[in-house]
């Protein structure tokens, strides 16, 4: 597979120097990139997952439902 990224100048040097600070070759290091977001965000989401249930036990009382009623 072939991706082609064309990024603003001053984007492409600033990578290109994380990369070279890190000693792998840019293409592996964009890779490393979006796997390591990729993780961030699955891990955010089984937060989200997680904790609405927990959430939902407060949300679902008479009080909150009062407490919002005027708005």
């Amino acid at each position: 597979m072939t991706v082609t990224l064309e990024l603003p100048p001053d984007v492409e040097a600033q990578i290109a120097t994380e990369a070279a600070q890190k000693g792998m070759p840019l293409p592996d290091y964009l890779v490393a990139v979006i796997r390591e977001r990729n993780l961030r965000m699955s891990e955010g989401l089984e937060t989200y997952l997680l904790s609405e249930s927990a959430l939902a036990k407060d949300w679902l009382r008479p009080e909150e439902d009062e407490a919002w009623q005027d708005l």
